[in-house]
């Protein structure tokens, strides 16, 4: 039986050392959505010309579309618990989920931008659509991103190389799938329901 167990990597931390890489990452990453954020408060209100924020959002549709980001961490966590259990058929039926509610919420991130692009805000437009095109176009980068790695992730279970013994992957995936619906929260209270 002793055979059996998982070796897990000695480290000076007690954490592997692939997930503590992963948490450094991230850690990272929260410096560079904090500083988007800084600069979309920075700036907010002190636009010239409009559209407005007041003249483009529509508060009900992003938040359909954020719940869609946030259930897609649910799916996520019971694809872990899936490989972890040995269940690769669930594994996989939750990594699809995961992805397509993924992309759910960057179809209508894009769909969003192209109803903005028509009244009238754009990029170089004013400042207002500078940092709101900036801030939420990088968060829907790294959706994709993400996106990309469940897929990957999808396709080595589908040819038989993610064994349960690697389910620390879907691990790392799922950490950095929860961050970007994290920050989505953050993006979400500060940019869309924080009045100016």
């Amino acid at each position: 039986m002793a055979g059996d167990a998982v070796q897990v990597p000695h480290t000076a931390t007690g954490l592997d050392n692939r997930k503590l890489g992963m948490w450094a990452f991230l850690g990272s990453e929260c410096l560079f959505f904090g500083s988007l954020i800084a600069t979309y408060l920075l700036y907010r209100g002190r636009s010239v010309q409009g559209p407005f924020p007041e003249d483009v959002y529509d508060i009900p549709y992003t938040s359909v579309s954020s719940f869609v980001l946030l259930m897609s961490s649910l799916t996520m966590v019971l694809a872990l618990n899936a490989i972890q259990r040995g269940d690769h058929r669930r594994l996989r039926a939750w990594l699809l989920a995961t992805a397509l509610l993924g992309i759910t919420f960057v179809g209508g991130q894009v769909f969003e931008f192209t109803v903005f692009v028509r009244e009238g805000l754009t990029l170089s437009r004013n400042l207002f659509g500078s940092s709101f095109f900036v801030l939420t176009g990088f968060h829907g980068a790294h959706v994709t991103v993400g996106i990309l790695m469940l897929l990957t992730l999808y396709g080595m279970s589908l040819a038989g190389r993610l064994p349960s013994e690697r389910a620390l992957r879907v691990e790392l995936v799922g950490l950095y799938w929860h961050f970007v619906d994290i920050v989505w929260i953050v993006i979400f209270t500060v940019v869309y329901l924080i009045p100016s």
